[in-house]
């Protein structure tokens, strides 16, 4: 085997250096000259390696047999010197050619890891496959790898996830916990026939809480004047719903306790619970719109804006079935009322809306020539109209009189 060795090195010894990411590399750990090597029996996995390296049937076209001689050198040399011979798998060891292949394609910084790797005889089967005769890729980053799951697979992953930590409080809960669980899921499920603005309105008014009441008007039997309020959590009772006579009755005396007592918590409370009446009822009459109107003004005159901004709602409805009340003077309330919150986009729709009979409504009159004083800048003309609004307009425009004060003071302050 000795003389096989020399034979090949000799007759394929390199005429001309070898590319600088072929050429071997001597370990810093060899002790012994390469002719040691030589001095050894050599094991016939050896041999067998040394063979099929120069068979016709594993050469290689574009792989240099004078470079091939010299990777088979190197290879044993090392193996040797290391004295690992016995311990190498030679029969699944890559060919030289297919090194050297792999090495063509891979660019020098991989043949440089592969000479390390020959140096260390680390090589084995899994690098090169001798039956591969095109490079063995480079490994893809994990980030750039195709990921093994679509995202469909990914969501249901995760809502799996959910349905597990569900599951899981489920089986630890108390009775208590899962009850209170069950009925918030049921108040905020939405029915086929339901849709958000109707869960607004149905779970966010004052008047009536729950969506199942609007199953028919009922005749309330209840002869007391004065209600406290509640809200619904169950369809009313005809026993606890006053009738519309007594409800006549309750806002007269309310009327008089106001302007007696003006106890605005108790009065607040009772509009409230009258409107509730009404509501459960369908009464949408004069009287109706006598409740909200009363109950806006008091809710002004106290510079309650929540209270006053639901009636003011529920009023704009009940003005367009024409069942009286005084439109104009609270189409002038909410002129200011835009006014005070800066509501450009409601006061486009509300001018747009006005009537010429509407503009010559004195309240309407005055809130448009407000508007216009506070728009153009004009507040000489803004203060004289502060001076003497009609109806209940000065609680309106004492909201924002102060803004508009300060900016005129840093005008005349620039001026």
């Amino acid at each position: 085997m000795t003389s096989l060795i020399d034979h090949f090195s000799a007759t394929y010894a390199p005429s001309t250096p070898l590319p600088p990411y072929l050429t071997p590399i001597t370990p810093a750990y060899s002790q012994t000259s390469p002719s040691s090597a030589t001095k050894r029996e050599w094991p016939q996995p050896v041999r067998d390696y040394v063979s099929r390296a120069f068979m016709a049937e594993n050469s290689i076209p574009d792989i240099d047999m004078t470079l091939v001689a010299a990777r088979l050198k190197q290879v044993i040399t090392e193996a040797a010197e290391r004295d690992i011979m016995d311990s190498i798998d030679w029969p699944n060891l890559p060919l030289p050619q297919e090194i050297l292949q792999f090495l063509k394609f891979a660019g020098p910084e991989a043949a440089n890891m592969m000479n390390m790797q020959i140096c260390g005889i680390l090589l084995d089967a899994k690098l090169v496959s001798r039956k591969r005769k095109s490079p063995d890729p480079i490994t893809i980053p994990p980030w750039l790898q195709k990921p093994t799951k679509d995202l469909a697979e990914r969501i249901d992953g995760r809502s799996g996830k959910k349905q597990k930590k569900v599951a899981e409080f489920r089986a630890t809960a108390g009775v208590s916990k899962f009850n209170d669980l069950e009925k918030r899921k049921k108040r905020f499920d939405l029915s086929d026939n339901s849709s958000p603005s109707s869960y607004y309105n149905n779970y966010h008014n004052n008047d009536v809480i729950m969506s199942d009441i609007d199953q028919g008007p009922i005749v309330g039997t209840c002869q007391i004047l004065e209600k406290q309020y509640f809200r619904l959590t169950a369809p009313p009772k005809a026993e606890t719903v006053r009738p519309l006579e007594v409800l006549k009755k309750t806002i007269e005396l309310l009327v008089k306790k106001w302007k007696e007592e003006h106890n605005y918590t108790y009065i607040c409370d009772q509009f409230k619970s009258m409107r509730q009446d009404l509501t459960v009822q369908h009464v949408k009459n004069e009287f109706t719109v006598r409740v909200y109107e009363a109950h806006a003004r008091i809710a002004l005159e106290k510079g309650d804006l929540g209270e006053y901004n639901q009636c003011q709602s529920q009023l704009r409805g009940l003005y367009r079935l024409q069942l009286g009340g005084r439109p104009g003077e609270f189409t002038a309330y909410r002129i200011l009322y835009l006014i005070h919150t800066c509501n450009r986009t409601g006061m486009n729709d509300i001018l747009a809306d006005l009537t010429f009979a509407d503009k010559q409504h004195a309240a309407i009159k005055h809130a448009l020539e407000v508007r216009s004083a506070v728009a153009s800048g004009n507040f000489h003309k803004l203060f004289r109209l502060y001076e003497d609004p009609p109806n209940m307009g000065g609680y309106l425009m004492d909201m924002f009189i102060d803004r508009e004060r300060l900016v005129a003071l840093s005008i005349i302050c620039r001026s």
